[in-house]
């Protein structure tokens, strides 16, 4: 069933002119609602936890800039910080002072990082970082998961997550087989396959990437001693291990999932936070490994935007923000509270509904299974997300269009907010149906 409220007539039309211009109408594929149905809607404004589109309705906002959005929508902080930046300029293809003020903070936050290269995106992150990982063993084959997405280069569509499981499509139509032979995918929070894939593969395996907590099929957790073992067979056979924090970086501790589970990477990808809202990305790891990278060592890598100012300015005061103590303690806390709100009502329905969470990320399955790897969010029923999509939408609650993202609660959420959440969440399910 679709809902399409009356005063939603500017999205509408704004939908059809912008389908003439761009393909599909959007400028990343699951913003076209194709995996909830109906018309996606523009939105004109963010404030603290709410998105207002052009219709005048306002939303809860539990998006939140895909992961980008901690603090919330125009923080006092990231503001004054744009502010400040812009009077100086916009961009100069110079090195400036504010990009390494952005990369000593990343140091000193994660772990296993003490040299970073900044970027524009969490492709561009992951993409280089594979370069180097190739550069520096000399190997060419590379390990990912199936359901995590590493972003749009050639190499990594291979059943990814995000949008490409959105839409059904575990590879894109323009690569190359010759590239995909070079990836080889193996289930998450699978060691044995794993084990059997280094077993005939690992001397020529470069890097295994992986999303250290799963965010692009839903939110799933490695089950315990898979990331132990992951390094422990990496270390064995020379090949790097790198953590795609892209959406756990400074989400789910200042020092990511690294600083959670206790695990050492050699590389790490960033992305979404370190940006403040802004387009940004970067990759870090060893120096050893990173003097590897142009201009000190072989592995080229370059970008005209790359460490722009008004993208770090926005990041560094992020970042900052979220050094105040209990920042961390108050997102859990909020976290918590909505979970086992929604966990009771999902008893009380007896809805085929699962929850995944940790830190402030929450995915909402469609399915009675526990979702543990690509296989069993796969079961999910979409359809039925689709519905409470979009009763979800009309109760003024904006949720992810698609049923394999995830939920992001941000500091700028009120107990008024989540309180409205967990009643029209509770509306929603008995609609829905179970």
């Amino acid at each position: 069933m679709k809902y399409v409220p009356q005063n939603f007539s500017k999205s509408i039309d704004s939908y059809q002119k912008a389908q003439q211009f761009i393909p599909g109408g959007v400028n990343s594929p699951v913003r076209a609602f194709k995996a909830v149905g109906g018309q996606p809607v523009f939105m004109e404004k963010g404030e603290g936890a709410f998105l207002y589109d052009i219709d005048g309705n306002r939303y809860v906002d539990y998006l939140g800039g895909w992961g980008s959005l901690i603090l919330g929508h125009r923080h006092p902080r990231v503001i004054l910080a744009l502010e400040e930046a812009l009077k100086k300029g916009t961009s100069f293809g110079t090195p400036t002072e504010l990009e390494t003020a952005l990369a000593k903070e990343i140091v000193a936050a994660v772990p296993s990082i003490e040299m970073v290269r900044l970027v524009n995106s969490g492709t561009e992150a992951t993409m280089s970082a594979l370069r180097l990982a190739r550069g520096y063993t000399g190997r060419n084959k590379i390990v990912k998961f199936e359901g995590c997405y590493h972003g749009h280069a050639d190499f990594l569509l291979v059943k990814a997550g995000s949008g490409a499981l959105t839409l059904g499509m575990p590879t894109s139509a323009g690569i190359s087989p010759n590239i995909i032979a070079e990836t080889i995918v193996v289930p998450y929070n699978d060691l044995i396959t794993l084990n059997k894939v280094f077993t005939r593969e690992g001397e020529n395996i470069a890097a295994v990437i992986i999303e250290p907590v799963a965010g692009n099929m839903g939110v799933v957790l490695p089950q315990p001693g898979f990331l132990e073992g992951l390094r422990d067979l990496t270390r064995h056979y020379g090949a790097l291990l790198i953590f795609d924090e892209v959406i756990t970086g400074f989400r789910l501790a200042y020092g990511g999932a690294q600083e959670i589970y206790g695990i050492d990477p050699d590389l790490t990808c960033l992305g979404k936070i370190i940006g403040g809202g802004l387009p940004v990305g970067a990759y870090g790891g060893k120096c050893h490994i990173m003097e590897q990278v142009a201009p000190v060592g072989p592995v080229y890598q370059a970008g005209t935007l790359a460490g722009n100012p008004l993208a770090v300015a926005a990041g560094l005061a992020t970042l900052r923000a979220l050094k105040q103590p209990g920042i961390y303690d108050d997102l859990a806390r909020k976290t918590k509270y909505i979970v086992s709100n929604l966990t009771c009502i999902i008893h009380e329905a007896k809805a085929e509904v699962t929850i995944n969470h940790i830190g402030s990320m929450v995915t909402i399955f469609f399915t009675p299974v526990k979702v543990k790897d690509y296989q069993t969010a796969c079961y999910s029923n979409t359809e039925k997300y689709a519905r409470f999509f979009h009763r979800m939408l009309v109760q003024g609650i904006y949720l992810p269009p698609s049923q394999f993202e995830t939920c992001f609660i941000s500091l700028s959420h009120t107990e008024e907010q989540i309180s409205q959440t967990i009643e029209s969440f509770k509306k929603a399910i008995a609609f829905t149906g179970t």
